[in-house]
């Protein structure tokens, strides 16, 4: 039997431990891919929106500037990468990667605004029946039926993170959130 240095162990350990971080950020790339196509399909719409209300204002009133440089505009990716396969859960909530697809092809901008804030609404509702009890990102994930994947889980953290930001939700420890006081 051939004896492993530690050195060599170590080393070991930090590839497969590289690896695992390389895939789940992967995973989450594709997530935020989807999700700036979809934000920028929905800014395409009240773009176009503004627009037809600026044609239909008095000739009086000047037309309010561009709200974003035209380098923003370069920095969006021509193409999306190709969106995983969504869960059952999400094929019968109506969520998943077709959504942003309808936007792009000009069906289904009422629906995307639907879908935009989606899992938000559904863990601000999931704190307001948890109460004043602490739970981790798994098990708000695990409650949502969003536990089938480290990306999905990843979101739920993500999205907690972003609330705990805006005060919505409160973080009480390493990992554990509790809805905010009111």
């Amino acid at each position: 039997m051939v004896s492993v240095t530690p050195k060599a162990r170590n080393i070991g350990i930090t590839a497969e431990g590289l690896q695992e971080d390389l895939a789940r950020l992967e995973i989450q790339k594709q997530a935020l891919e989807r999700e700036l196509a979809a934000v920028t399909a929905h800014l395409g719409s009240v773009q176009r929106a503004l627009s037809a209300l600026q044609a239909l204002m008095p000739e009086s009133v000047p037309p309010a500037p561009a709200a974003r440089p035209a380098d923003v505009v370069a920095e969006v990716p021509a193409t999306a990468a190709p969106a995983p396969v969504p869960s059952a859960d999400e094929v019968e909530d109506g969520a998943g990667a077709g959504d942003g697809d309808r936007a792009e092809d000009g069906r289904g901008d009422a629906d995307d605004s639907k879908a935009y804030g989606k899992l938000t609404e559904q863990i601000l509702a999931y704190f307001a029946d948890a109460g004043n009890t602490d739970v981790r990102a798994r098990d708000v994930a695990s409650a949502l039926g969003r536990d089938t994947d480290s990306g999905s889980i990843n979101a739920v953290r993500s999205t907690l993170d972003r609330l705990v930001g805006q005060s919505r939700v409160r973080r009480v420890g390493r990992g554990l959130y509790r809805a905010a006081k009111r």
